[in-house]
Order: structure tokens, then sequence, then C-alpha cells
């Protein structure tokens, strides 16, 4: 039997003769030596497929490291798992909830009698050492809709149970277990503990931190920021998920049964404005100037510029709005990524010293001759905009360099307020599995790709891993610089989104790259129930940005 084997990241293929039935882990072993990273899974014919998958036919067959959101996403999943056996082990059966994405890690809370210390941390990592050191093997099985129900009663966990009989789709339940250890994850896993050599515990507030690699750099794990801002921010929105009452996927499917949608609307914009004017009013009270907004790829900038410029304007103030889009350099002067590729991501891709300039000429009260981009021919265009501002108007500037000094270097710091935008997903499947935050930005930017950019489905999941590579480099490092965090998130809007992605993720075909990730964005919508009529949300809304009839973008 032959198979087309890729087996770094950027490699090429190359034929290979297999005998037929033999795994796809088997196949890893003979090739290790030649890879830098430890292969997690591989993209069988645009399929992502488990290590110990056989193989029967000729295919095309990929081997993925962490480097790639698939094998990232099932080493944080078998990781989990890792961690929940060792905790029972440690600390008997207690309730553990993996909440949410911080500190270069996932933040836990471990529900025990007696709060948690940092010596019961030692030994919970120590125990999670040995299993791997062990290479205990995970077991995946498919249990009956009877079986599941039963495991999770006995243990403890009745939002599991209403979860199944939500979703009848799951006739078969997927388990894992790991010496002796049951959970339902509706991810993949490794084959064995073994594979994930790479972790560390800190007892960090109430909980506890787990920390992994991060994908551009698989075998280290990435330096320790303590990001307060984030941490406060989740607070708040659990506290904003208790006031409305959802705290799972489940509470919000059930609201939505009880007809409860419109109310969820009115609340969670009534918070979004109470934040925005809270904003507005530290602006307007500390007299700040230059206020600059950033956040990464479908965080609703736009929206909540626009909205927070009204909040300013009842404040008594005149602000400017302007974005950074304008001030890219000449095309022809764009920097190259690694790839020889133009990079308009890039901080060198702005002309930092015209920005400054034009924004303390504008500070000065002189009159501004400023740029409009063509993107068409890639040069920026002078004499349409003559602009003047008053000596106490605001300028608001939203772009993704917003936040780093060096694109607002020459600019006064005393007169800078600094604002980070982001979709906060606090609401999670269940306790053990969550809702990724990047999956949630992908659908919006998804959604509004294909009504707005006329691009479809494949080509915002294709261009995605650059983007994030973007964030990475250029708008998360100076999160922490921000003077507030604004969450963009509405708990309620997968649901809507579901409607307007579900259709664009079943239109990709099995035999395109984008196939695998289509498929698991679709078995993670099933779970939250579908809101056909959203015509309740607001045209200020910032989930409008994405969904059409927005009274700022349309």
């Amino acid at each position: 039997m032959k198979i087309q084997l890729k087996k770094e990241l950027r490699g090429q293929f190359e034929e290979i003769t297999v005998e037929r039935g033999i795994t796809i882990e088997e196949i890893y072993k003979e090739v290790k030596g030649e890879l830098t990273y430890t292969v997690l899974a591989a993209r069988v014919d645009n399929k992502i497929e488990r290590l110990d998958h056989r193989l029967y036919n000729d295919c095309r067959v990929e081997l993925l490291d962490m480097r790639t959101q698939e094998a990232n996403l099932i080493y944080q999943n078998s990781l989990c798992l890792i961690y929940l056996k060792a905790i029972e082990d440690v600390l008997g059966k207690v309730g553990v909830d993996i909440e949410n994405a911080l500190n270069k890690g996932l933040y836990t809370e471990i529900k025990s009698q007696t709060p948690v210390t940092a010596k019961d941390v030692k030994r919970i990592q120590k125990r999670m050492r040995q299993l791997v050191d062990a290479d205990v093997p995970f077991v995946r099985e498919k249990l009956t809709r009877e079986e599941a129900e039963k495991i999770f009663m006995e243990t403890g966990c009745p939002e599991k149970i209403e979860l199944l009989c939500e979703n009848q789709h799951l006739r078969k339940i997927p388990f894992y277990s790991l010496d002796g250890f049951r959970d339902f994850f509706y991810g993949l896993m490794v084959p064995s503990a073994g594979y994930i050599q790479y972790f560390e515990l800190m007892k960090y507030r109430r909980g506890v931190l787990l920390r992994f690699p991060h994908p551009s750099n698989p075998n280290v794990i990435p330096e320790y920021v303590d990001e307060k801002m984030l941490y406060r921010t989740f607070g708040e929105q659990s506290r904003w998920g208790n006031l409305m009452g959802i705290n799972s996927v489940s509470d919000l499917n059930r609201k939505i049964e009880e007809g409860k949608f419109k109310e969820l609307i009115q609340l969670s914009e009534a918070l979004h404005e109470r934040r925005i004017v809270e904003i507005a009013d530290m602006i307007t009270k500390q007299k700040k100037r230059i206020i600059l907004i950033a956040g990464p790829s479908s965080s609703g900038k736009t929206t909540f510029a626009q909205r927070l410029c009204i909040q300013l304007r009842v404040n008594g103030l005149q602000p400017l709005y302007m974005g950074t889009d304008d001030y890219f350099v000449e095309r022809e002067e764009t920097p190259l990524d690694e790839f020889g590729e133009k990079n308009y991501e890039d901080l060198d891709a702005v002309d930092i010293h015209l920005f400054n300039q034009n924004i303390n000429d504008l500070l000065a009260g002189k009159t501004v001759d400023m740029p409009t981009f063509d993107f068409i021919t890639g040069h920026k265009v002078f004499g349409k905009r003559f602009t003047s501002i008053r000596s106490n108007q605001p300028i608001v500037i939203e772009g993704i360099h917003a936040l780093n000094e060096d694109l607002t270097r020459e600019l006064p710091t005393e007169q800078k307020f600094k604002i980070y935008i982001s979709p906060l997903t606090q609401l999670n499947i269940d306790s053990h599995n969550r809702v990724v935050t990047t999956d949630h930005r992908m659908l919006r930017r998804m959604v509004r790709d294909y009504k707005y950019r006329g691009h479809s489905a494949q080509s915002t999941i294709s261009s995605w891993p650059k983007v994030r590579a973007g964030e990475d480099k250029n708008i998360f490092p100076y999160s922490n610089e921000a003077d507030v965090l604004f969450n963009s998130v509405h708990l309620y809007e997968i649901s809507v989104l579901k409607k307007y992605a579900k259709p664009l993720l079943e239109a990709i075909t099995p035999d395109e790259p984008e196939y695998s990730d289509a498929v698991r964005m679709l078995n993670f919508l099933r779970f939250f129930k579908t809101v056909d009529d959203d015509s309740a949300i607001v045209n200020n809304s910032i989930l409008r940005e994405f969904i059409g009839g927005s009274i700022f973008t349309d």
C-alpha cells in the first residue's frame, strides 16, 4: 500500500510503501529521528486522526506537531486528563473547573473542602510526572447514553447529564480513561501520557494554573506573565454570567428554550453599555487626549470605538476618530516576512514618523493634511482630509499596534489612554470542556468575511494561522500595557453565529484542506441551540459588526 507522507509542517509530500493496517504511530516511530518536535496526531485525507488510527487504503498523511492548532488542542485535552487524574489520586474525588486561558496556560479551580495549598499543587504535579514517565495509555471508548449518565451520576456531574439530554446526536459518547479515571472529552487525545512531556503547575489566586508550551516553541514552557487585568475581567464575566443565570452551554440552551433570549440580549447590551460609559468617564475625568484601542482579529474594535466616541460626546467632548491603516508605508516599502511575502501587520509597515507628526500637530492646534491610503495603488493620497481639532478634543485611534509604545513613541505619555478589547469567552461546554476563545473569534471573522468581503469559510480558515501568528507578535504581548480591558463577548452570541456559520462550514468538502477544521467547528457548534430570529439584537451591538445590520458598518 502506498501513502503520500508529509513529515514536517512546511515539508513536501513523499511517497512511501507501507503494510495495510499500519497505524500512524508506527509510521511516526520510523521517521521520529528526522523530526524536531513530537507528533501528536495526523491529518489523513483532510481528516484529523489519532495516532492509533489504522490505514487500510492509499491516502495522504500529514504528521502534526504542536505548531498546528489541531495538535495544540490535542495536547491541551490530553494534559487536562492527566491533571484531573492526578488531582483525584492526590485529593480524592473533588470537583474541578477548567475555566479559561490565562497567564500562558489554563486557569483552573479545584473545589475541595479545604483550600488547595502550594504544597498540594506540588504533589499534583509530581503525580502528573509519574503518569507521564510511566507512559500510561489513554483508552478511548464509546459508551451508550445510559452508561455515560451512570458515570456522571456517580461522579456528581449533573451539568453533563443535562448536556447529554440536549444533544441527541451524541448516540455514542466518547470517553477517555487514564489509569481508571474516566471522563467525557469531545476532542481527541494522544495514545499515552508519555507524549505530554512539558507542563508546569502554579498556585494562582483562588486556583491553579496549568501551563504548557506555546505552539511557536513546543519544547519550552513560556515565560510567566501575570495577566492581572485579564484575571479580573474573567471574574467580571463570571459575575455577569451569574447575573444572567448562564454558567454553561446547558444554561444558555435552557434560556433559549424558555423564550428568554430577548432578555439575555437586553442584559448583555446593558452591561456592555455600562462598561463603555465607565471608560468614557475615566477618559473625561483624566483629561486624556490620545485614546488608543487595540485587540486581536474580530474583537469588535470598530463598533466599540464608535460607541466610545458617542459616550465621549455625551460627556461634552468632540472626539476625532481615526485608524492607523491610512498610515501604511508605500507598498514597495512594505517589509517582508520570513517567506518573502509582504507583511502588512508588521509595525514597520506603518509610517511611524508621519503618524506621530500628524498627531502632535493636531494636539498643537495645527491644521493637518491627513493621508488616505489607496489600497488599489498602494500609495498614500494627500489633499483630501485637512483636519484640525480644539484644545480639549480627544483623538480616538484604533489599530493593531495601538498599544505598542514604538508606534506612539513621539507622543506625550501623559496624554495616552490605552484600551485592550477582546471577546473573552467564559462560557464552557461543561466543567472540563472549554470553549476556545480563538474558535469564537474565528466564527465571528468567518461570518463577517463572507458577508462583507466575499471570502469563503475556506479562505478564513486557511488564513487563520497567519492571523494568529501576527496577533502573537503584534497584539498579545502588549495587552498588559492597557489602562482598561473591554470584554466584547456576548454570552449568547455563538447560538446566533451558528445560523450563519453552519452552512458555510458544511459547504467545505472532504477534498479541501480546511475540511478537518470545518468538522471540528461543526462538532463544537452542535452543543449550542440555534437562534434563528436575531432581530431583537440592537443595531449598535458589537455582534452586528459581524452578522450585519450595524448602524456603524453597514
